[in-house]
C-alpha cells in the first residue's frame, strides 16, 4: 500500500494565474504539516522542507548517501521478502521490469550485431570470398559495401518516421508495428537468395534495409514507453519513478547487450554444428548456409512473441500521452507543441542529437583495435574463431559498463551529465594515446597495453554516452514530441554511424585513430553546454513546466525544473533559471492541488446525478486525506484558479 509520502502532487490541469491568494496563512499546522508531507517528498527534501539541488555541497552529499543508504536497505528487504516467498519471484520480477520491456532492443542487438560477425565468415576461405571479398570476381562491390550503407538507412528512416508517429497515432501502435516489422525482416533475411550470388546479396541488401526500419522505430518507442510507465510517471508521480526512472529506462537498454552477447554465443555454437565440431577453415558454403540462416530464423521466433505480447499485454501504453493531449485538447499530431519545444528546447536537440552523433562514430570505431591486435597476436590466423571470442569478451566488458550506468545513473552526485562527460573524456583520451603511439602500442611487447586500451573504450562508451544519450533524448522533452524528439536525435546518431562506415574506407588505420578521438572532445563539449541534468528531477515537474510554456506563461513557472541544478549552462546563461522560487512554487503547488480537488468534486456530483462524461483522467481519491479535503473545504471560494485557455476570454468579459 503506497503512503501519502510516496507521492509527489497529482499532475495539473493548468497553471494557476491569479496570484491573489496566498493559501499557506489559511491553514493551521497539521495542514501545514500534511501538505509538506505532500508536496515535499523526503526524497528530494530535508526534514526543514530545503530541495536538495538548494544544498550546499556538504549537505547534499550527506543528504544523498543517508537517501540512498535507506533506499537500498528497502530494496533489499523488498528482494529477500520475495525471496522467502518464493525463491525465484525475483528473478520474475527481474524478467517482467527489466528483460521485457527491453526485449525488442535485445531482438535488434542480437541482429544487428550478427550482420557484422557473419560478413567475416562469408569472405573466409571456403566460403564466399569471390563474392564478399576483393577483388570481388563474382559480386558487384557497391553491392556488398551497400550492405552497412542500407542497414543504417533503414535504422534511420525508422526513427525518424516511428518517432512521429509514435507521437501521432500512440506508444503503443508504434510498438506492434516495430515488432512486426523486424519479424518480416527477419524471415526476408533468413530466407534471402538469388539466381547468382550478387543476385543474393542484393536480396540481402534490401531485407536489411527493411529490418532497419523497425530497427529504428525501437529506439523512440522503448525509450518512450519504458519512462512513461514508470510507476506513476503519468498522472501521480511516486518515490519509484524519482529515485529510479533512469534505472527503468537503462535496464531496458542494456538488453541490447545481452542480444549482442547471445548472438556471438549462439553463431559460434552453429558453426562447430555444422562444421563438424571445427572452428577453422575452409568452411563449407553449407555448413556457412545453415549457420547464418538459423542464427536468423531464432530471434524470429522471439519476435513473433514480441508482436503478441505487444498487441495483448501493452494496452495501456499510450495512456500518457493520451492524457497530455487531452489536457492540450489536440487530437492528432501536436505541431504546436513541435513548434514550441524547438523554440524553447533547440539548444537540447544539440546535445541530444550531437552527443549522440560523436558517439555513434566511437561505437564504430571500437572496431579499429580489435583487428591490430589480433593481427600482432596471431599473426598467421585465417580462423574467424579468435575474432569471435574477443568480441564475446568486448560485450562481457560492455555488459558490464551497461549494468554500472545502470546502477549510478539516477545518483544525484554523479547522474547523467556527469556519466556522459566522464565517458567521453575516457574514449577521447583512450583513442588519443595510441593515435600518437601507434606503431608503439602495435608492437608485440606493447599489444597487451593496446588491448587493454580496447576493453576500456568499450566500458567507458557503455558507463557514459551510449547509455546515457538513450535516455536523455526522451527524458529532456515533454510528453507529446518525446517520441520524435528521440527519434531524431538517435537518427543524428546513426549519421555519425554512416560517417564512419564511410570515412574509414578511406583512410587508413592510423589515420582513423587520428580522427576518431575529436569527436570525443565534441560529444563532451555539446555535453556541457546544452544538456540539462535532469538526475532527481520530477519527471512531473517537467510536465508542469510545460503546462506554462504551452499556456504561454513561461515567466509564471516557478517549480524545480527551473532550478539551476536541472539547467544547461546555456539555459542558466538566458536566465531561465532566474524563475525558479520555492515558496512562490509551493503556493502555487497547493492552489492547483485545490483545483484538482474542486474537478474531484465535481465530478463525484456528476457521477451521483449520472452526468458524468467518463474521463479516466482523474485523481486517485486516496492523495486526498481528510486534512487536505477539509482544508480545500473551508477556503472554498477564496481562490478562483483561471487556466491559460480561460484567461483570455474572461478579462474580454470583463471588460
Amino acid at each position: 500500500m503506497a503512503e501519502y509520502r510516496d507521492y509527489g502532487v497529482a499532475a495539473p490541469h493548468g497553471p494557476d494565474m491569479t496570484g491573489t491568494h496566498d493559501p499557506i496563512h489559511s491553514m493551521t499546522a497539521n495542514e501545514k504539516q500534511i501538505f509538506d508531507y505532500l508536496l515535499k517528498p523526503d526524497d528530494s527534501y530535508d526534514a526543514n522542507g530545503v530541495y536538495w539541488g538548494d544544498m550546499s555541497l556538504g549537505q547534499q552529499v550527506k543528504f544523498v548517501m543517508a537517501g540512498d543508504a535507506k533506499e537500498t536497505k528497502r530494496e533489499a528487504s523488498n528482494v529477500w521478502a520475495m525471496f522467502k516467498k518464493d525463491p525465484l519471484s525475483p528473478v520474475s520480477f527481474y524478467f517482467k521490469n527489466m528483460v521485457l520491456p527491453g526485449a525488442g532492443l535485445g531482438l535488434e542487438g542480437y541482429v544487428l550485431f550478427s550482420i557484422g560477425n557473419i560478413r567475416p565468415l562469408f569472405q573466409a576461405r571456403g566460403s564466399f570470398p569471390d563474392c564478399w571479398k576483393a577483388p570481388y570476381r563474382i559480386c558487384n562491390e557497391t553491392w556488398v559495401a551497400a550492405v552497412d550503407y542500407m542497414e543504417i538507412s533503414g535504422i534511420i528512416v525508422g526513427q525518424i518516421l516511428v518517432g512521429i508517429l509514435g507521437d501521432w497515432l500512440g506508444r503503443r501502435w508504434g510498438l506492434i508495428q516495430d515488432a512486426t516489422i523486424m519479424f518480416l525482416g527477419l524471415l526476408m533475411l533468413t530466407a534471402a537468395w538469388g539466381v547468382t550470388q550478387n543476385g543474393w546479396v542484393i536480396c540481402y541488401v534490401w531485407s536489411l534495409f527493411f529490418y532497419g526500419i523497425g530497427v529504428g522505430g525501437e529506439y523512440p518507442m522503448t525509450a518512450t514507453s519504458g519512462m512513461e510507465n514508470a510507476v506513476g510517471s503519468g498522472k501521480v508521480s511516486t518515490k519509484e519513478d524519482r529515485l529510479h526512472r533512469g534505472r527503468k529506462v537503462t535496464s531496458a537498454f542494456l538488453m541490447q547487450g545481452w542480444g549482442q552477447f547471445f548472438n556471438q554465443v549462439i553463431l559460434i555454437v552453429l558453426l562447430l554444428i555444422f562444421h563438424h565440431g571445427s572452428g577453422n577453415p575452409p568452411y563449407s558454403q553449407l555448413a556457412v548456409q545453415w549457420t547464418y540462416r538459423v542464427s536468423f530464423a531464432i530471434p524470429a521466433v522471439g519476435t513473433l512473441w514480441l508482436v503478441y505480447y505487444r498487441a495483448y499485454k501493452m494496452k495501456s501504453a499510450s495512456k500518457q500521452l493520451v492524457a497530455a493531449k487531452k489536457r492540450n485538447k489536440v487530437t492528432g499530431y501536436d505541431t504546436e507543441s513541435l513548434k514550441l519545444t524547438f523554440t524553447y528546447f533547440g539548444p537540447r536537440m544539440i546535445a541530444t542529437a550531437g552527443a549522440w552523433f560523436a558517439n555513434d562514430v566511437f561505437f564504430y570505431g571500437n572496431k579499429l583495435f580489435q583487428s591490430e591486435f589480433i593481427s600482432v597476436i596471431l599473426p598467421d590466423n585465417t580462423s574467424i574463431m579468435p575474432g569471435w571470442l574477443y568480441n564475446l569478451i568486448n560485450v562481457g566488458v560492455s555488459l558490464a559498463g551497461y549494468y554500472l550506468a545502470s546502477f549510478l545513473i539516477d545518483n544525484k552526485l554523479y547522474g547523467r551529465k556527469r556519466m556522459q562527460m566522464v565517458g567521453f573524456l575516457m574514449d577521447f583520451v583512450l583513442f588519443l594515446v595510441p593515435a600518437f603511439h601507434f606503431e608503439y602500442y602495435k608492437s608485440t611487447a606493447h599489444v597487451r597495453e593496446f588491448q587493454a586500451m580496447y576493453f576500456l573504450s568499450s566500458f567507458f562508451n557503455q558507463f557514459g554516452p551510449n547509455c546515457v544519450t538513450f535516455l536523455v533524448a526522451a527524458e529532456v522533452y515533454p510528453t507529446p514530441i518525446r517520441a520524435t524528439a528521440h527519434g531524431v536525435s538517435a537518427a543524428a546518431g546513426k549519421l555519425g554511424a554512416l560517417l564512419a562506415s564511410v570515412l574509414y574506407n578511406y583512410i587508413d588505420t592510423q589515420m582513423k585513430f587520428y580522427v576518431v578521438p575529436w569527436f570525443g572532445l565534441m560529444g563532451m563539449l555539446v555535453t556541457i553546454l546544452f544538456l540539462p541534468d535532469t538526475t532527481g528531477l520530477d519527471l512531473k515537474e517537467q510536465e508542469r513546466r510545460w503546462q506554462f510554456i504551452r499556456a504561454g506563461r513561461e515567466e509564471d513557472y516557478h517549480g524545480v525544473a527551473v532550478h539551476p541544478k536541472h539547467l544547461s549552462w546555456w539555459e542558466r546563461w538566458r536566465g531561465v533559471g532566474k524563475y525558479y522560487d520555492a515558496d512562490a512554487d509551493f503556493k502555487q503547488k497547493i492552489e492547483e492541488m485545490r483545483k484538482d480537488w474542486e474537478a474531484d468534486q465535481a465530478r463525484k456530483g456528476n457521477e451521483k446525478g449520472g452526468a458524468w462524461d467518463g474521463d479516466e483522467d482523474v485523481n486517485d481519491d486516496s492523495v486526498w486525506s481528510s486534512d487536505v479535503s477539509t482544508f480545500f473545504e473551508k477556503t472554498k471560494g477564496q481562490s478562483p484558479v483561471i487556466a491559460p485557455n480561460e484567461k483570455g476570454s474572461r478579462e474580454s468579459s470583463s471588460s
